[in-house]
């Protein structure tokens, strides 16, 4: 018997992206599986019913109808990243049912037990370990690839000058100066596109293995010796260093930052707060027009007085605090992230059936509830619970 694969619309607010493309379906052609669509799910991102349909898809008229027929749901935001829309999908789900998406587990522990009280599995894609077997499955890596991108276009509409450097008649227009804070995926996206629009570009990482990937897209690797312990923790991710090393980091950085027509941040750590890298000492001390564009706003912001969702004057420099930036560009986000998910569930399905085999890392990670309650080590630990939930051993 096929695996059904239901694929709803979104329901959080201002979300375009789908989480399944019609593309993306061939990944899974072979795996035994049968989809079925909500209607219109896919046409804030571009894509029609036809489009499914075409690829042997099955349209249905209401989203019970795609929970009631689904063995695996798949989502963009899951609950515990729609928390309020998203809590209509509870009564909807089922014993057994597998529900994969992004889930903010870390910070939303209540509704990730919520989800568990339902017997159904919930797998988040911001759990993936950035190890070499998982990276076409990192949906964070493809997401931050767009905010990057994204964050620079927003920054030159923003600028009351233009990027590149022009000679014309009337005299010779210098580039202006873009500063990129963190070289992950969002910013070495955000150095490349810089670049391509003619800026000069610096950037700076508490990671001085970053400095060569820097100079390889034309960007200057801003040097600041400070002690940076580790960096990541053993999964890939940013880990806090410490209130004591960012203060350090703030002073070093105020002298490169006044000298900027833009700066983006795209400092974030997993579950924490952002940690603060732009005070407003040195918003203060950038020119008028200047223009700071915050990718971590979501999660508080590393800039002093940025403000989530919102773009403020702050003596004259314009602070831009986006969020949710990869809906911006549903067409190629969801055509992205499709892949991702659809590899990731090919990776679950061995013999016609999916397989949360808790001894393979990738699915040890990534799998957030399941048998009726939280068992995943992190997740468990910030709701105060016994790291060990019964019948599944931690890494």
């Amino acid at each position: 018997m096929a695996i059904k694969i239901g694929i709803p619309r979104e329901t959080y607010p201002g979300e375009r992206r789908v989480a399944m493309v019609p593309r993306a379906m061939d990944v899974l052609a072979k795996s035994g599986v049968e989809f079925v669509v909500e209607a219109g799910a896919g046409e804030a991102a571009g894509t029609p019913d036809a489009e499914y349909a075409a690829k042997g898809a099955r349209i249905v008229a209401s989203r019970a109808d795609v929970f009631k027929e689904a063995d695996v749901v798949l989502q963009v935001r899951t609950f515990g990243a729609n928390p309020e829309a998203g809590a209509a999908d509870l009564p909807l789900l089922r014993s057994g049912q597998i529900v994969i998406g992004f889930a903010e587990p870390l910070t939303a522990g209540k509704e990730c037990s919520q989800f568990a009280s339902t017997g159904a599995s919930l797998l988040s894609m911001e759990l993936m370990p950035r190890i070499t077997r998982a990276q076409s499955m990192d949906a964070l890596s493809s997401m931050a690839t767009i905010a990057g991108y994204k964050a620079v276009l927003m920054a030159a509409e923003a600028l009351p000058r233009m990027f590149p450097m022009l000679m014309t008649a009337a005299g010779t227009i210098a580039p202006a100066r873009v500063f990129v804070l963190g070289a992950g995926v969002a910013g070495l996206q955000a150095i490349a596109t810089a670049r391509r629009l003619g800026a000069v570009v610096s950037a700076y990482d508490v990671r001085p293995a970053v400095k060569e990937q820097v100079e390889s897209l034309g960007a200057k690797f801003v040097q600041v010796e400070l002690e940076t312990a580790q960096a990541e923790d053993k999964g890939g991710y940013a880990k806090e260093l410490g209130e004591e090393f960012y203060r350090k980091q703030r002073e070093v950085l105020l002298g490169v930052v006044r000298e900027q027509d833009v700066v983006v941040t795209t400092a974030a750590v997993p579950g924490k707060k952002a940690p603060i890298l732009i005070t407003k000492e040195m918003i203060a001390a950038m020119a008028p027009g200047s223009v700071v564009v915050d990718l971590a706003a979501e999660r508080g912001g590393n800039c002093e007085g940025t403000q989530a969702g919102r773009t403020v004057s702050v003596g004259g420099v314009t602070l831009m605090g986006p969020l949710n930036l990869a809906s911006e560009i549903p067409f190629h986000a969801s055509q992205m992230y499709a892949r991702n998910i659809a590899t990731f569930l090919k990776h679950l399905i061995k013999d016609g059936k999916v397989i949360l085999n808790t001894a393979d890392e990738i699915t040890r990670e990534t799998l957030v509830a399941s048998g009726g309650e939280v068992v995943h080590a992190r997740v468990r630990q910030a709701l105060g619970l016994p790291v060990e939930a019964s019948g599944v051993k931690s890494a």
